[in-house]
């Protein structure tokens, strides 16, 4: 094959995963099978992991709690436990309900169970013990088709240290009356995993059961006689191929997405999205103030910023989809930032909109203003700048610190108390 067919394969393969028709229906197959996992398993809480699990996770049966575990936490020699992402919130969800696969799944998830499973034991060793004998199991638990002898035992030595950190920290850890422990289930599984119970009656372990939607595609593609080609972990990076479609909306219009017919579903989607963007409803929660700090700091969504905002006493930023930034009516006490989507979005947000927050935040402290931080969902792009506020310009205890220029003494550990 020359090169100039080479190239025409790639494009043409390029083409198929992209194809928004193709991604929905993928998705949908593989929705089919998380149901029948949650079918095997129906007293178990079914939680999507973000970003991409909401996708295929069915909003009327799936929890309102969303897990966040990263595939980056569970690279190769990158392996952590990160506060930053301790899914804590998770434990009492747990304890009241009781690729192949991708590293958040394989690893970073394997880690977190044995993390907590020692943090518990080092907060609360005189409950875990029983007899002066310790029945409370700490091992790591990896599978062994994702992850090899030598990362399975690199990984556990540096368990200990992880849970040290989070033993020491300000995180509530809740007692369990067993400790956790991952399963891994693929649509390559023939069977379902049991979960063994002791003579007691009562659960060995807790089961975090680790579901992977999506089948392993040798050629990246494989064509259906439905008339669409599959596509392995089609909920990915959305912003390439969604036109602005979201989980939620997905779920909204499933049905009728998915009855469309090829030539007519990029039309149906321009006209979903364009509906949404034109009938978000302004909500009536006003911005959440961060206690420690006395309430100089705000969080909210862009939409329950109030139709009056109170710019003599209060300043805002206000994170919105990419737009004209020039267009947009900034003040001395009012700062509209452009954000966009996506890996791009990560990139813009540390060499742009959090350097410009930070001279505003400092600036209307300075003048003894509060300051309110809004986007989209408020829980993504505005808790990081809070938090590098809350960093900058908080002492420890919460008190407002010299609003210098630069501030050397910031360090890891200043930062992890902070979180």
């Amino acid at each position: 094959m020359d090169n100039s067919q080479n190239e025409n394969a790639l494009s043409y393969l390029r083409k198929e995963t992209l194809d928004i028709y193709n991604r929905l229906h993928s998705i949908q197959e593989d929705v089919a099978f998380v149901n029948q996992v949650h079918k095997a398993y129906p007293n178990t809480p079914l939680l999507p992991n973000l970003r991409c699990g909401s996708w295929y996770t069915d909003p009327e049966i799936a929890t309102d709690t969303p897990a966040y575990f990263k595939s980056t936490d569970g690279h190769f020699n990158n392996w952590s436990f990160n506060l930053r992402r301790s899914n804590l919130h998770l434990l009492p969800l747990i304890a009241e309900h009781r690729k192949r696969i991708p590293d958040a799944l394989s690893k970073t998830v394997p880690i977190w169970c044995a993390v907590i499973n020692r943090a518990i034991l080092i907060r609360h060793p005189s409950i875990i013990e029983k007899e002066g004998q310790i029945t409370w199991n700490t091992a790591l638990y990896t599978p062994p088709s994702a992850v090899s002898m030598q990362e399975h035992s690199q990984i556990e030595q540096r368990l200990h240290g992880w849970a040290e950190s989070l033993a020491a920290s300000s995180f509530s850890l809740p007692i369990l009356s067993s400790p956790l422990r991952p399963l891994w289930i693929t649509p390559t599984n023939t069977t379902f995993p049991t979960i063994p119970i002791s003579q007691s009656g009562r659960q060995v372990f807790f089961p975090i059961v680790c579901v992977s939607a999506s089948k392993q595609i040798e050629q990246g593609v494989e064509r259906r006689s439905s008339g669409f080609s599959y596509i392995q972990g089609s909920g990915d990076d959305h912003e390439l191929w969604g036109m602005g479609l979201t989980p939620e909306m997905f779920w909204t219009h499933r049905d009728q997405l998915l009855k469309t017919e090829r030539t007519q579903l990029l039309g149906l989607v321009s006209r979903i999205v364009s509906l949404r963007n034109q009938t978000i409803i302004r909500s009536t929660n006003p911005p959440t103030p961060v206690t420690k700090v006395g309430g100089r700091l705000l969080l909210c969504t862009t939409a329950d910023l109030p139709d009056e905002t109170k710019e003599g006493e209060q300043a805002y930023i206000l994170l919105t989809p990419q737009t004209d930034e020039e267009a947009l009516p900034s003040t001395v006490s009012k700062l509209y930032l452009s954000v966009v989507s996506g890996k791009k979005g990560q990139h813009d947000f540390l060499l742009s909109t959090l350097p410009k927050s930070v001279v505003f935040i400092r600036r209307n402290l300075t003048q003894g203003r509060d300051v309110c931080v809004a986007c989209e969902s408020g829980k993504d792009l505005s808790v990081g700048i809070v938090l590098a506020a809350l960093q900058l310009f908080f002492t420890d205890d919460g008190k407002l610190g010299p609003l210098s220029q630069s501030d050397d003494s910031q360090d890891s550990t200043s930062t992890e108390c902070k979180l």
